[in-house]
């Protein structure tokens, strides 16, 4: 079977919350967004998620920085790149405000308390997330390749990725796709909140 890479469109707005929440949960039982939409159950939880990505605020969520891995026309796997000085913290609230969520300060805390100090022109990747049944078959490693091919037409030669520093299998993965670690943070909050000690900072040159 091959995969085909493409942009995603505003109907793969459901995928994509699949995808976003799979991807900040990260093997943990909440994430990032079950703090955020901490009074909502999963169904909820995944209609804001659509919400999200659709707003006229462009955060780091927006389905125009995804691609979408397929294969035989079914949706398998994603990859967000972004801007942070386009996708800001702020950028990020409003789009939050936008679906209904106003205070947000307390629930973004414990992220923006670990984040790391990053040029703004750096381009940074997100969301690398495939479907179970999919796992070993290329679509991390097509997804990535492509960003890259886009990445480095539009003059990107340097990339970076967050994740948890105890989430190993996705660190491995990144480290299988040709990143290193340069950076990483342990949080107090962090870990009380999400059960992981920090966040490590990963980079590719291209």
């Amino acid at each position: 079977m091959s995969i085909k890479i493409r942009k995603a469109v505003v109907e793969d707005r459901d995928f994509l919350a699949h995808m976003i929440l799979q991807s900040t949960r990260a093997g943990k039982k909440e994430g990032l967004f079950d703090l955020i939409f901490s009074s909502c159950n999963e169904d909820e939880i995944l209609q804001n998620l659509a919400s999200l990505v659709c707003t006229d605020a462009k955060s780091h969520c927006h389905y125009t920085n995804f691609l979408i891995a397929e294969m035989d026309g079914k949706s398998v796997g994603s990859l967000c790149s972004y801007e942070p000085r386009i996708s800001t913290r702020q950028t990020f609230v409003l789009a939050l405000n936008e679906i209904g969520f106003d205070n947000v300060s307390d629930s973004l805390e414990p992220f923006y308390s670990c984040d790391f100090e990053l040029n703004n022109s750096t381009l940074m990747f997100d969301f690398m997330e495939e479907l179970d049944g999919f796992i070993d078959v290329g679509v991390l490693k097509a997804l990535m390749q492509k960003s890259l091919l886009t990445a480095r037409l539009k003059g990107y030669r340097i990339a970076k990725s967050i994740v948890e520093t105890g989430s190993l299998d996705h660190i491995m993965y990144y480290k299988k796709l040709g990143f290193r670690e340069v950076a990483s943070k342990e949080c107090e909050l962090y870990k009380e909140k999400f059960g992981r000690v920090g966040l490590t900072l990963l980079e590719i040159e291209f």
